[in-house]
């Protein structure tokens, strides 16, 4: 017996809820609700094998001062980091990491915390942050996306798209939709899986990374205004063309528009030190 279309899909998509529901928790931080559906442990291991490849393949910088700043932003930073996890009673989740900070040289402006605590900066962005708080700025967006699971979320997001357009499928194959109909059906998902979930996550992302980053290096005793005054200065090498709203990360104007949003509660921090 063929069983309707309509509820076939209504099967399917009942059990994906309650196993969507069983992985949904709470980001340190902000409270969004976000996905979960990778171990974190298997994450962190495969991070780790990156960053020792990514080590053997660049060089690292030879300048002293600058090494010693990045490790000692460094250490301020997941020092603040172990603080904020445990106003949220969750610093188990991030008592297996083994943080570590690298100078990398390279033009690149560019930096990144992988899951685990593994950080890399790269001496291109050096003049941008121009100094130890613009620094700070950066180190503490980027191990905020560590601490707010960002890339566990992105995978899960993406194994999610790739479950639900199998299950698509097989609803279809049930429902007797073909032809036509099942291919524009299959379009429409990937279209919407694409652009209606997981870009508009990626500029979540990086919104809730400012806030929280903001929050780390106040607690680390940095000056939160220096990240606006960052975003200022990156805004000026920004060339982007892409429509914001096919972009992966906030426009520069929206960004610190929010920064500014976020200061009193980064400058309530720093005046509690």
């Amino acid at each position: 017996m063929k069983i309707p279309f309509k509820h076939s899909l209504n099967i399917i998509a009942t059990l994906a809820l309650v196993y969507l529901l069983a992985a949904c928790a709470p980001v340190a931080g902000t409270g969004r609700s976000q996905l979960n559906l990778v171990s974190d442990a298997e994450l962190n291991q495969a991070a780790s094998l990156q960053y020792k490849q990514l080590l053997t393949e660049s060089h690292l910088s030879s300048d002293r001062k600058n090494t010693r700043m990045i490790k000692a932003v460094g250490a301020k930073i997941s020092a603040a980091a172990k603080q904020l996890m445990a106003e949220y009673g969750r610093e188990n989740e991030i008592a297996g990491y083994q943080w570590e900070f690298n100078l990398i040289d390279s033009d690149e402006v560019n930096a990144f915390c992988m899951p685990g605590g593994k950080v890399a900066f790269y001496t291109g962005i050096l003049p941008v942050c121009q100094t130890e708080a613009g620094v700070a700025a950066v180190m503490g967006h980027e191990v905020a996306h560590a601490l707010a699971k960002h890339a566990n979320e992105r995978v899960s997001q993406q194994l999610l798209a790739n479950v639900g357009s199998s299950l698509l499928s097989i609803g279809l194959q049930i429902g007797g939709v073909s032809g036509g109909t099942a291919e524009l059906a299959m379009s429409a998902f990937a279209i919407g899986s694409q652009y209606g979930v997981l870009l508009p996550y990626s500029r979540a992302h990086e919104s809730e990374a400012d806030r929280i980053g903001m929050s780390l290096m106040a607690m680390a005793g940095y000056d939160p205004h220096e990240a606006v005054a960052l975003w200022q200065r990156m805004s000026q090498l920004s060339g982007r063309t892409t429509p914001y709203f096919l972009s992966t990360h906030p426009s520069d104007k929206q960004r610190i528009v929010n920064l500014e949003k976020f200061l009193p509660e980064a400058e309530a921090r720093l005046k509690r030190r």
